[in-house]
């Protein structure tokens, strides 16, 4: 598994330590920036991300801004992205279980370190579920579909 990273400013401190945790478990890694705590746009590093799994450079991406919400909604404007916000190990069971999220994005102002990768984990360890689920995702990805046949 390859996992493409990327942060705006304030997620910076916490993507670094996202890395290392991927490092420890011989997880390779593509870093997309931002590489300072100098103020950026989090839809631009969004799109590097999503456009790293388009594209084939990665299986699944982390996304990390202040509260996780503008890359989640970032993310989501891609085809073939379907990102989650974790901020529970519920939603980080339930994002890869029943959505089958290729993406999560966290909210380095609104969680400890510990948490962030303790969710990291159960995202990557659990499976997706498949079955009506499976019905679902496929519901939301036709709706990219439709939009674009417009």
């Amino acid at each position: 598994m390859k996992i493409a990273i990327a942060s705006d400013h304030a997620g910076f401190g916490l993507k670094g330590e996202i890395l290392k945790f991927l490092e420890s478990r011989n997880i390779r890694t593509i870093d997309l920036g931002t590489y300072s705590e100098e103020s950026v746009d989090y839809p631009d590093y969004a799109e590097k991300v999503a456009d790293a799994l388009t594209d084939g450079r990665a299986d699944k991406g982390i996304l990390v801004c202040g509260t996780g919400i503008g890359m989640s909604v970032s993310a989501n404007k891609k085809k073939g992205i379907v990102a989650a916000l974790i901020y529970s190990d519920y939603t980080a069971e339930m994002a890869a279980k029943h959505n089958r999220a290729n993406v999560i994005t966290l909210g380095a102002r609104t969680m400890q370190k510990e948490d962030a990768i303790r969710y990291i984990d159960i995202w990557m360890n659990t499976p997706f579920e498949g079955g009506r689920h499976e019905k679902r995702v496929r519901k939301v990805l036709d709706i990219e579909k439709e939009q674009k046949e417009k």
